[in-house]
C-alpha cells in the first residue's frame, strides 16, 4: 500500500508536504519542461510587489564553498501582471499556489494581499518579512515582534486566506518574533529566510555582490534553519510550521519532518537539481514503506 503524504497546515490542505520555496523555482511555470508541477505539493512564488521591479545591479549572485550569497532585490513582475498573465497557466496544474507577499510598507503588503485575495485560485499568503521597511531606516520587518506584528495584523485584515508568516533567521532568539506572528495571526511559520552575509574577491579586492551584502543559503544554512525550527516547535507546539533551508536530498527533508515541521520547502537546491523536489516526493514514499509505515504523520515530531 503506498504511503498516504498527505498533510493539513490548518486549512491548507496539501497532497505532500514538498514544496519549492520562493524566488528559487520563478514563477512555477519556468519549471514545467522540466517538473510535473501536478505532483507537487505546493508552489511559493517568487515574491510580489505593487510594482514591478527591477532588482539590484549585477553582479547579484555569489557562489560560496557550500551554498551561495544572493541579492536579486525581489525582481518581479508586479502583483497586478501576475494576477492577469501568469496565474491563470499556474492553476491548470491543480497545485495549490502560496503567493509571496512584500512590501516596503505595510500599506503595500495590504495592498498586494488584497488584489491577490480577489483573485481566486490563490491558496495562501506567505509573507516576505525579510523586506527593508522605509518608514524605519530600512530595517526588516522580520527583525522585530512589533513591526513582524504590524504587517501580520494587518494583512490578516484583509484576507481570509490562510496566513504565512516566514520568519527570518538574522535576529538573537526567533522565538519572540515568532509568537508576535502567531497572535497577530498568522496561521502557520514558515522559517528560515536567507542568512545575511558578504563574499569578498582577495584578486579584486572587492565585493562579490554589487549591493555588498547578500542572503546565504544552501546547505551551508540547514543546521541554522533546523535549530530555529526546533526553538519555535518548543514554543509553539500548535502552530503548523514550514521547514526551509539548505535541504538537498530526501534525507534532509525527512530530518526537518522529525524536527516537527509539517511541511518542508526545497529552495538553492533547485538551480542545480530542478527535479528534486519531485524526487523527494517519492523519496519519502519509499521512506515511510521501508520503515513500516503508512502515513507521513507518523515521523513529524519524533525527535523532540
Amino acid at each position: 500500500m503506498t504511503p498516504d503524504l498527505r498533510v493539513n497546515l490548518g486549512s491548507l490542505a496539501l497532497r505532500n508536504p514538498v514544496m519549492v520555496a520562493a524566488g528559487t523555482f520563478g514563477y512555477g511555470l519556468e519549471y514545467r519542461d522540466l517538473v510535473d508541477l501536478s505532483q507537487l505539493g505546493a508552489i511559493v512564488t517568487k515574491s510580489l510587489t505593487l510594482a514591478p521591479r527591477m532588482g539590484n545591479l549585477p553582479p547579484r549572485v555569489a557562489e560560496t564553498p557550500a551554498g551561495m550569497l544572493n541579492a536579486i532585490g525581489l525582481q518581479n513582475d508586479g502583483v497586478d501582471a501576475f494576477v492577469l498573465e501568469t496565474l491563470p497557466r499556474l492553476r491548470d496544474y491543480g497545485t495549490p499556489i502560496i503567493a509571496s507577499v512584500a512590501g516596503e510598507t505595510v500599506e503595500e503588503y495590504v495592498v498586494v494581499a488584497e488584489k491577490l485575495s480577489r483573485t481566486g485560485g490563490v491558496a495562501a499568503l506567505e509573507l516576505n518579512l525579510s523586506c527593508p521597511n522605509q518608514a524605519r531606516g530600512g530595517i526588516e520587518f522580520g527583525v522585530s515582534p512589533e513591526l513582524t506584528a504590524q504587517v501580520v495584523a494587518a494583512v490578516r485584515q484583509a484576507t481570509d486566506l490562510p496566513l504565512i508568516a516566514k520568519l527570518t533567521p538574522n535576529v538573537g532568539d526567533i522565538t519572540p518574533i515568532a509568537q508576535a506572528a502567531v497572535q497577530a495571526g498568522a496561521d502557520i511559520l514558515c522559517l528560515i529566510n536567507t542568512v545575511l552575509g558578504v563574499a569578498v574577491d582577495a584578486r579584486t579586492r572587492q565585493f562579490r555582490l554589487a549591493s555588498k551584502m547578500g542572503g546565504l543559503s544552501g546547505p551551508a544554512v540547514k543546521p541554522i534553519a533546523q535549530y530555529h525550527l526546533w526553538r519555535v516547535r518548543q514554543a509553539l507546539p500548535e502552530t503548523p510550521l514550514i521547514g526551509v533551508g539548505g535541504i538537498s536530498s530526501v534525507e534532509d527533508a525527512i530530518e526537518f519532518i522529525l524536527l516537527g515541521a509539517h511541511a518542508i520547502q526545497i529552495g538553492t537546491a533547485n538551480y542545480v537539481q530542478p527535479t528534486l523536489a519531485q524526487e523527494i516526493v517519492q523519496g519519502l514514499a519509499e521512506y515511510l514503506m521501508e520503515s513500516g509505515l503508512n502515513h507521513i504523520e507518523a515521523i513529524r515530531g519524533v525527535v523532540m
